[in-house]
């Protein structure tokens, strides 16, 4: 029943009712129903009430003997355990559905959402990675959010281990959303469950999926295509060649966004992906100045409002010049010899920021110039 894919770019009319909501509702939780074949069904009978109506007979005529469209009470225990989470429903064409997801093919009819969905109304970085994540991976992506979110942007991910939960925790107060694979209402992983009750207070969680829903595999992709749809850009901190990120990218690429990724070692298998996608004319990545530079074209105004409180513990520095950050490299090149020397005596003889130091400490180990060992020490190579 899958048939053509079917063009969304005259969507259906919102509903407008409870009853017209609780249509839509079942005709998507239907067997078989995907996103395309609700636009099929919708666009040749006009309504989900009238598409419903003839659902088993456009079952039969495919081969499926004995079809029953998804029940009503189905429907209502999925808006009950919606009220109990505090989930609110966004229709395509409302007023309140995510308007970048709206320009793609056949988006999802319906989002299920926890928390401030005037996210949704506001320029979107997808910054996804691997679960596996490197400790400077972590680092790089927290450095990534905060530079993001401090230029008003929202930033993107998964909520899934590594990069993702960086990336979120990071981007907390200057907004974040989260797509999940299953239910809204179903944090996954469960190491993630306090971040995500932290994302609902002060972010967005979102998920095209069933109340309740316990993720599959087959779940992550679609989940994928939305962070792709919701984003301007997406940047891949590390993933593997074969990996979900990967398919973002791609999907990013679908959708006519900018790819961007951070390169790594090419003996570290977590960075073959975003290699390779540099390799294939994605936009390198070392920092946010990167990322914004890359965007700058298609960027609107960002508001005062919009952007992070000036005063928030995790906010950046001033940006040093071209000039300034040159001359902090060789001064901490200057320092650091092949024997190792301790991080924070580093920056006590520097006598300069500890996020400044961190921050070329980050871009200076990229360009294989120095090298971390345990214990927060620090050596230079060659």
């Amino acid at each position: 029943m899958t048939g053509e894919l079917h063009s969304s770019t005259h969507p259906p009319l919102p509903p407008t009712t409870e009853d017209d909501r609780v249509s839509w509702l079942r005709l998507l939780r239907s067997r078989r129903v995907g996103r395309s074949t609700f636009y099929r069904l919708m666009a040749e009978h006009g309504s989900a009430q009238n598409a419903l109506a003839a659902l088993p007979k456009v079952a039969r005529a495919a081969g499926l003997e004995d079809y029953e469209v998804c029940p009503p009470g189905a429907i209502d225990a999925e808006l009950k355990a919606a009220k109990a989470a505090k989930a609110r429903l966004l229709c395509l064409g409302g007023a309140d559905y995510p308007p970048a997801l709206a320009d793609v093919e056949d988006p999802p009819p319906l989002l299920w959402a926890i928390g401030d969905p005037a996210l949704l109304g506001r320029p979107a970085i997808g910054l996804v990675g691997a679960r596996n994540a490197s400790s400077l991976g972590t680092r790089m992506a927290r450095a990534l959010a905060r530079d993001l979110g401090a230029e008003g942007y929202v930033v993107v991910s998964g909520l899934a281990r590594g990069i993702d939960a960086a990336a979120h925790l990071a981007a907390l107060e200057s907004g974040t959303i989260a797509v999940m694979a299953g239910g809204v209402d179903v944090i996954y992983p469960g190491e993630n469950r306090e971040l995500g009750i932290q994302i609902a207070r002060s972010g967005l969680r979102l998920s095209d999926q069933p109340m309740g829903l316990q993720p599959q595999a087959r779940h992550f992709p679609p989940r994928n295509r939305v962070i792709a749809g919701l984003s301007r850009a997406v940047v891949v901190v590390e993933g593997a060649a074969k990996s979900g990120s990967l398919i973002t990218a791609r999907d990013a690429l679908d959708l006519g966004r900018e790819v961007m990724a951070v390169p790594g070692h090419p003996f570290d298998a977590r960075a073959a992906g975003c290699n390779m996608l540099i390799r294939d004319g994605a936009t390198l990545v070392r920092r946010g100045e990167d990322i914004l530079a890359a965007l700058s074209p298609i960027a609107p105004a960002v508001t005062p409002s919009a952007r992070a409180p000036a005063d928030l513990p995790n906010a950046p520095p001033e940006r040093r010049s071209l000039r300034e950050t040159a001359l902090l490299h060789q001064q901490i090149l200057d320092r650091i010899g092949p024997s190792p020397m301790a991080e924070d005596q580093l920056i006590r003889d520097l006598a300069a920021e500890a996020g400044e130091v961190g921050t070329a400490l980050v871009d200076l180990e990229l360009d294989g110039r120095i090298e971390r060992r345990a214990g927060g020490l620090l050596s230079r190579l060659g």
